[in-house]
């Protein structure tokens, strides 16, 4: 006779339940970030997230974004838990206090406590990108910058709000750094409606259910999660130390490329070791990530529950990893007061390096993405001062059963409509589509990036642009191609023609310049000659590839709107060799 065991608070039908209520409280959040907040790179460009965390402040519902660390354990080192009260807010933007949970000074996060009958059964949080807090440029990122100090002001964990008081003392010293204070209110506001609606929901969940079933459906989740990831980690890496090298441009100071080294070792008795430790050095500009160590369990386990519907991204990604080893003094540990602004690109370079430590153990993780790019122009129009940040979207790389994905910023994030481009900035678009050739060839292309093309109406303006992968272009796997580098082009055609750095500050531009943006594609997968002859055909008609690279790189003669067959079939027949990686040219391991 088989022993009895103790049922669970949660059954698996309850369990469900619970997961949908929690993903529509998050979503709801969301929503109200979105039609509320002032700023453009929130309410467009939609660049915030909320998560929910279980009583201890574990995150057990985050948003499908793999660049949070440990968000609750800043404010429970300098509050302690115990001491934590119902109606409570807590705020904070501080990087290196956070250890990186926070990745640059722009994104602030709010936090709140969730009690059902005095306990506590819960934390909501609520984070966004605000424009601008201070620093030494408009927008708080610069490429000049070189210490955190140039990025803004710093906020330390801080009650915001106890028994219904607020704080106003620690926002008017906030907003008085910002130059775009009322924009600053409006952001706050609507992270702080964001969260008191997120605790609402919570309260009625737990009310609903109860708060020890509330609680181990949390449990479960996270173990769910924990365990579905560990498990795939060991079917992809077998026993042994697997590495990867990916590398960014520069810093713009004049140092590069610098390189990213992983190594994922899976020990005899099944231990997982991530060793980030023989990454380059930091610089001294702003692409230092001070990467949290909960952030690559968390970025693979994005992956490895990619679509998976029953499945939420929370904790139990990091856990699935038993140890991250990082040096302090390296482009992912580096010591304050190193500027982090542009962290950006070595974030992508950091996911993309995990998909390629993926892709050496023998798995079908995509070729590399492109880093989105990022242009500030700042000047002012008709007495006022004017901040543009635009955002662009780039190619991601080809997939093991699909082509990359075209054009996208960043996860869930979007690119500024036109509409909204000419209506609030002194700009008028020329062109704005896919970037021609930017994927990189394979048997499944890479994705495109795309073409900006701006006439600038201002009479003088100041512009910064962060762009990476000129030289070092996201690489392709398993034969396939890497993608093709972008630029940035002042008054492209025209006898003052200028290429611009692509990570630099102090641009000057003025009225009737054109700025031309062109951002990268994505890595390719596989042979391009094994790419069907009807699918280059249709990216010619599509306008992704051009007939000259259908014949160079495919191997697919186009004439008209037609293949030719023979000359297709006489080309393939001298299939060049591969090797399993291509950045430039083919190389069976990457440095």
């Amino acid at each position: 006779m088989r022993p009895m065991t103790t049922p669970r608070p949660c059954n698996p039908v309850t369990l469900e339940i619970i997961r949908g209520a929690i993903r529509a409280a998050q979503a709801e959040m969301e929503a109200l970030i979105e039609r509320t907040a002032m700023s453009a790179f929130i309410r467009e460009k939609k660049d915030f997230y909320t998560a929910l965390f279980d009583a201890d402040g574990v995150m057990a519902v985050g948003s499908n974004v793999p660049v949070f660390g440990d968000i609750c354990g800043p404010v429970f080192r300098d509050f302690p838990i115990e001491t934590i009260r119902e109606g409570d807010l807590y705020w904070y933007n501080d990087c290196y206090g956070s250890r990186g949970a926070v990745s640059h000074s722009n994104d602030q996060v709010f936090l709140a406590p969730v009690f059902l009958d005095g306990k506590r059964v819960a934390f909501v949080m609520g984070w966004a990108h605000f424009a601008d807090i201070g620093g030494l440029r408009a927008g708080s990122i610069s490429p000049d910058a070189t210490e955190i100090f140039h990025e803004g002001v710093i906020i330390p964990p801080t009650l915001l709000i106890r028994d219904g008081t607020v704080n106003q003392a620690a926002l008017s010293i906030f907003y008085r750094n910002s130059r775009y204070p009322r924009t600053a209110q409006g952001d706050t506001r609507a992270l702080m409606a964001s969260v008191e609606l997120g605790v609402a929901r919570m309260q009625e969940i737990a009310a609903n259910f109860g708060a020890d079933v509330l609680a181990d459906a949390l449990a479960q989740l996270l173990a769910r999660t924990r365990d579905t990831v560990r498990g795939r980690l060991m079917e992809t890496f077998p026993i042994g130390t697997h590495r990867f090298t990916d590398r960014i441009d520069g810093d713009g100071h004049g140092s590069g490329p610098l390189r990213l080294r992983f190594a994922l070792t899976r020990t005899p008795d099944d231990r997982l070791i991530l060793d980030a430790s023989e990454t380059d050095d930091q610089s001294v500009g702003p692409v230092n990530f001070l990467m949290n160590p909960d952030v690559p369990g968390m970025a693979l386990g994005l992956y490895f529950l990619g679509g998976d519907p029953t499945q939420v991204v929370n904790a139990g990604g990091p856990r699935s990893l038993d140890e991250v080893i990082l040096r302090e003094g390296s482009l992912l540990f580096p010591r304050f007061p190193a500027a982090l602004g542009m962290r950006g690109l070595t974030m992508m370079r950091m996911l993309a390096a995990l998909n390629g430590l993926v892709s050496v153990a023998g798995g079908e993780a995509p070729a590399a993405h492109a880093a989105y790019v990022i242009m500030l122009l700042r000047g002012t129009i008709g007495g006022k001062h004017f901040l543009m940040s635009d955002g662009l979207g780039v190619g991601y790389g080809a997939r093991g059963f699909a082509d990359g994905i075209d054009g996208v910023y960043f996860v869930a994030q979007e690119n500024y409509p036109v509409e909204f481009l000419e209506t609030e900035y002194p700009v008028r678009l020329r062109e704005y589509g896919l970037n021609i050739d930017s994927g990189g060839p394979g048997r499944f292309r890479g994705g495109c990036g795309i073409v900006r093309e701006y006439e600038v109406m201002a009479e003088e303006s100041i512009l910064a642009v962060r762009l990476d992968g000129v030289e070092n272009p996201p690489w392709g796997a398993a034969g396939g191609q890497s993608g093709r580098p972008g630029r940035v082009v002042l008054n492209p055609g025209l006898p003052n023609e200028r290429v611009l750095k692509p990570l630099s500050d102090g641009n000057r531009v003025v009225r009737g310049d054109i700025l031309r943006i062109e951002t990268g594609g994505g890595g390719g997968r596989g042979h391009p000659f094994d790419r069907p002859a009807e699918a280059v055909l249709e990216d010619v008609l599509g306008g992704l590839i051009s007939a000259g690279s259908a014949r160079a790189d495919y191997g697919v003669v186009i004439t008209g709107r037609a293949i030719d067959e023979a000359a297709t079939e006489a080309l393939r027949a001298n299939r060049p060799a591969t090797l399993a990686f291509h950045r430039g040219s083919y190389a069976d391991a990457l440095d």
